[in-house]
């Protein structure tokens, strides 16, 4: 569907034989934040490596803008404007911060107001840029994960996947993080925010889908959830 940012239909996902997505479906709208909850083992990660083409589903359809990407190697797919934070940032530790973002670095495939660059992630984060030219595996973990959000950037994209951003950081480092993806999301960028802090997600989403043992057992926007009394004790273990 062209005016959804990114969607997955009825996606079915194995790792060997080992069944991990049941008919998973969700969609991302334009400029809007969909926030993608559940337990450890869920399947949040396997649908997010669904979608950038680390993991070719079995059955189902992935599309960016309308354009069908199933199976599609990680390098077309990121270049129909999907970038990938991933979980545990996976940064190039022998690298420096610089060539961390310069490693990444991809025009924009339509014009924009402002595309990122150098100076613009070091506006963004002016700690990556006081260490710009320091080796990126002795970063704080607050900072690799802005360098791990930076280097994303820096492809400019129109979807950007993020998964677990405030897993390990300390509670300030997590509301910066969290400072910068509302900043994005305004600015009219399409996110996939994965996280195990609900309350994180619940305040920041448009959209919430909730996974259990690999199916969607929650889907609707945040207001409409509310509005139901949609119990996350039950789906997230919260207490």
């Amino acid at each position: 569907m062209a005016n959804e940012a990114l969607q997955l239909d009825r996606i079915e996902a194995y790792y060997g034989d080992s069944h991990v997505l049941h008919q998973v479906s969700l969609s991302l709208g334009e400029a809007r934040l969909l926030g993608l909850l559940g337990r450890n083992g869920a399947g949040k990660t396997t649908s997010m490596n669904v979608a950038v083409g680390l993991l070719a589903p079995r059955a189902g359809r992935v599309a960016v803008h309308g354009i069908d990407v199933t199976g599609s190697a990680p390098e077309a797919v990121a270049a129909r404007g999907l970038a990938l934070v991933p979980q545990g940032r996976r940064i190039f530790r022998s690298l420096s911060v610089h060539e961390n973002l310069l490693v990444a670095a991809r025009k924009p495939r339509r014009p924009v107001a402002a595309a990122w660059n150098f100076d613009r992630v070091y506006a963004t984060f002016p700690r990556l840029k006081e260490r710009q030219h320091q080796i990126a595996g002795f970063l704080s973990g607050g900072e690799q994960q802005m360098l791990a959000i930076g280097r994303a950037l820096m492809s400019n994209p129109h979807v950007l996947l993020m998964d677990e951003p405030s897993e390990g950081l300390a509670p300030q480092i997590v509301a910066e993080v969290m400072t910068t993806i509302r900043r994005l999301k305004q600015e009219g960028l399409s996110i996939v925010l994965v996280e195990q802090n609900a309350k994180l997600v619940f305040d920041i989403a448009d959209d919430i889908v909730i996974l259990n043992s690999g199916r969607v057992v929650v889907s609707g926007t945040k207001a409409d959830l509310s509005a139901q009394g949609v119990d996350l004790h039950q789906h997230l273990g919260i207490y």
